[in-house]
C-alpha cells in the first residue's frame, strides 16, 4: 500500500500553551477545511506541565493527520526543526500558538507562494486584544515610531520585505538554506530570513493572509519578552558581523548616546571646562526633548487609529 500523499505539512512549536491551544486547534480545523488540499499537522511540545499536552491528546482522534511530536530541546528553534525533519508535504507552513487565523489562511500562504515566486511568504501582524492593557500594548506593536517601521506591523503593506510572522516555504528551500539556528531560544526566524536573503531568496508579505497575534496582557511580560528580544538579536549580530535589518541598531545607537553626552558633560566638569559641560548637557537635554515628545506624538497617533477612529 502506497504512502498517502501530503501536500502541506503544518509545523507548530508549542510550551504551555493550555490557556490558548484550544481556540489554535479550532481556527486551525476550519484552515485545514478551506485549504482544499491533504494537510498534515506537526505539533513539537517542549516538554509542557501546564496540561497542553493532555490537551493535545484530547484533540487528536477527532483531528485527521494531527501529529504531536516531544521537543526535549524545550525552545522554539528545537521544536520547529523536529517537525520539518518529521513532515511530509512539499509545502511547509510555520503557525504560533499565541494566534488566532482567518479560515483561508493556509489556501492565501500556498497561493501566494505559487503566484509571486518568493521564496517565503506571510502576512502582517495583526493583534487582537481583549483587556485594557493588551489594547495599550497592541497599539504600540502597530505604531512605526516604536516599532523602526518593520513592514510587519503594517497591516496592508504588500511587497517584499526583510521578514514575515511564521513563514510558508517549498521543501527545497530548507534543503538550500538549512534549519532553524538551535542556539537561538529567541529571533531564530529573523536569522533563518537573514541567511535566505544573503542567499540571494526573497520574502513576500501578502495583506490578505489574514491572523491575529495576542499580544502579553501587562507591562512585566512584555519587558521580559523585549528583553530577550533584544538579547537575542546581540547573537545574530555576532553570528553573521551584521544586523537582520538595520533598524535594529537604532535602541543601541540612541543608548550610547545617551551615555556619550552624559558622560562628556560630567568629565567637562570635572575638569571645570564649562562651557564643553553646558555643551553636552544642553545637547543630551534636546534629544532627550525630542525623543519624548516625538513619543507622546506618536502615541496620540497610533491611538488614533487603533481606538478612537
Amino acid at each position: 500500500m502506497s504512502e498517502e500523499r501530503i501536500d502541506i505539512s503544518v509545523i507548530i512549536a508549542c510550551r504551555n500553551e493550555a490557556a490558548h491551544i484550544g481556540a489554535l486547534l479550532e481556527s486551525l480545523r476550519e484552515c485545514v477545511k478551506v485549504a482544499g488540499k491533504t494537510v498534515e499537522v506537526l505539533i513539537a511540545d517542549g516538554m509542557s506541565d501546564d496540561g497542553t499536552r493532555e490537551a493535545l491528546t484530547h484533540f487528536q482522534p477527532g483531528f485527521p493527520r494531527l501529529t504531536v511530536l516531544p521537543n526535549p530541546g524545550r525552545i522554539v528553534s528545537t521544536g520547529l526543526n523536529a517537525a520539518i525533519k518529521a513532515a511530509r508535504g512539499k509545502v511547509i507552513l510555520r503557525m504560533d500558538a499565541h494566534t488566532n487565523y482567518a479560515p483561508d489562511y493556509i489556501q492565501r500562504c500556498v497561493e501566494t507562494l505559487e503566484s509571486t515566486g518568493a521564496d517565503n511568504v506571510g502576512g502582517p501582524a495583526r493583534t487582537q486584544a481583549q483587556t485594557f492593557w493588551g489594547k495599550v500594548i497592541a497599539t504600540a506593536y502597530h505604531s512605526r515610531f516604536a516599532c523602526g517601521g518593520a513592514r510587519f506591523h503594517d497591516g496592508d503593506y504588500e511587497g517584499y520585505v526583510d521578514t514575515v510572522p511564521y513563514g510558508c516555504w517549498h521543501r527545497e528551500t530548507f534543503d538550500k538554506i538549512g534549519l532553524f539556528d538551535e542556539a537561538l531560544v529567541r529571533n531564530q526566524d529573523d536569522e533563518f530570513n537573514l541567511r535566505l536573503t544573503r542567499a540571494g531568496g526573497k520574502i513576500w508579505q501578502s495583506s490578505a493572509i489574514r491572523s491575529w497575534y495576542s499580544p502579553r496582557a501587562a507591562i512585566g511580560p512584555l519587558f521580559r519578552q523585549y528583553f530577550q528580544y533584544g538579547f537575542w538579536k546581540v547573537a545574530v549580530v555576532r553570528k553573521h558581523r551584521l544586523p537582520a535589518s538595520w533598524r535594529h541598531l537604532i535602541p543601541a545607537g540612541f543608548v550610547a548616546a545617551n551615555i556619550s553626552l552624559l558622560g562628556f558633560s560630567s568629565l567637562a566638569a570635572l575638569l571645570d571646562w564649562h562651557s564643553s559641560a553646558a555643551f553636552f548637557f544642553l545637547s543630551w537635554l534636546a534629544m532627550i526633548t525630542v525623543y519624548l515628545a516625538a513619543a507622546v506624538f506618536f502615541a496620540f497617533v497610533s491611538a488614533g487609529k487603533q481606538w478612537w477612529m
